[in-house]
């Protein structure tokens, strides 16, 4: 008769009765052992790190409406929610991305052609510039840097020398199938976590609160009310803004409306950019002579802009997590410099942390942090 292991119980179950069993320097070699577990973890999951944390985001921001879901059928919970929420996730979020890189190569292959022919051609001066002040001495530097192909010697090309185009495009192949599997992965990782997240939520709160207390667990719910305040009022509304006037854009025949969509979208989570993005495209239409169309384009991305800015965007953030302009513009910059495409969330998310923590610390806001009364 085989043994059986005993069920795995709820977070928190078994506790310590005792005294602490570990001496001083046990509980320093215990620490030191756990770091280094935790490195060698992170360093063998690297590949899979960005998988991770967008799945952790994403199961964050859908956590409210997964659990309204499981109100409406919980028989769903195990499999068809969990499966529901990451099928919407890859519909209406990466396959609108891939599609987005793949009308942006689309839409670049131009550049590229054209510094393809600078490079080998030079870049002619346009006629006006000998007629502007400093003329002379501008059409001089011109000639010398940007007139002739050796002035491009140094700039660095696909198919240029240095590799053959059969290599380069087996190295982007190797990337774009890269890319896809970090994707599979964040598909696979963002249905585990809908469906066991009450677990994980559960053990990471039992595990915040023996290492800092009350006041460590109610730091942490704060952090994650940030980041979903910030992938709800930044993220999604930014990307429903970039899609929606990406349309709009097409519809009116603007030049590559896919990179301005684009554009659009990653600027709408800038106070005001996304007005620079619409007016860029509708200046664009009026230059190629479409005036109706540029002032349709102008008209409607102000009241998508008004809209979203002034009533949808307030109430997915919330008043614990709205920052100033100036925090949200370094959040973001800084976030992307430091994490890359995921400190799009995470630079702003950390800023809005850092500012709940000091309201609470200087007593404008109720918490764990509150000064005591003098």
């Amino acid at each position: 008769m085989s043994e059986t292991s005993p069920p795995i119980q709820p977070p928190g179950t078994f506790t310590r009765v005792e005294g602490d069993p570990w001496t001083a320097a046990q509980r320093r070699a215990g620490l030191l052992g756990l770091a280094l577990c935790v490195m060698l973890g992170l360093w063998t999951l690297r590949v899979f790190l960005p998988a991770i944390g967008w799945a952790i985001i994403l199961a964050i921001s859908l956590w409210p409406w997964r659990e309204r879901a499981i109100t409406l059928w919980p028989g769903g919970a195990d499999f068809f929610w969990p499966a529901l929420f990451t099928l919407t996730v890859m519909l209406f979020f990466v396959l609108p991305l891939v599609m987005v890189t793949m009308a942006i190569a689309n839409d670049g292959r131009f550049l590229l052609q054209w510094a393809i022919e600078v490079r080998a051609h030079g870049l002619p001066m346009p006629e006006f510039v000998p007629h502007l002040p400093a003329g002379a001495a501008l059409a001089a530097w011109w000639q010398t840097h940007l007139a002739t192909p050796e002035a491009f010697g140094n700039l660095h090309l696909p198919g240029a020398a240095g590799g053959s185009p059969l290599n380069q495009g087996e190295h982007l192949i190797g990337l774009v199938l890269h890319r896809v599997l970090i994707g599979i992965f964040l598909l696979v990782i963002l249905f585990f976590l809908l469906r066991d997240g009450a677990r994980v939520a559960a053990s990471l709160r039992v595990g915040c609160h023996r290492a800092f207390g009350t006041a460590g667990v109610n730091v942490a719910t704060q952090a994650l009310h940030a980041v979903r305040g910030t992938v709800n009022g930044l993220v999604v509304v930014g990307f429903g803004e970039g899609v929606l006037l990406g349309l709009v854009y097409e519809l009116a025949g603007a030049p590559h409306a896919a990179l301005l969509g684009l554009l659009t979208g990653l600027l709408s989570v800038i106070p005001l950019g996304s007005v620079l993005a619409a007016g860029i495209a509708a200046a664009l239409l009026a230059a190629a002579g479409h005036m109706l169309a540029a002032g349709i384009v102008a008209v409607i991305a102000a009241v998508v802009i008004f809209i979203a800015d002034h009533f949808v965007r307030p109430v997915m953030i919330g008043d614990a997590t709205r920052l100033p302009f100036l925090l949200v513009l370094l959040g973001i910059l800084g976030g992307i410099e430091a994490w890359g495409l995921i400190g799009l969330v995470v630079g702003p998310a950390l800023v809005a942390v850092l500012m709940l923590l000091w309201r609470e610390w200087v007593g404008s806001q109720q918490g764990p942090l509150n000064p005591t009364a003098f």
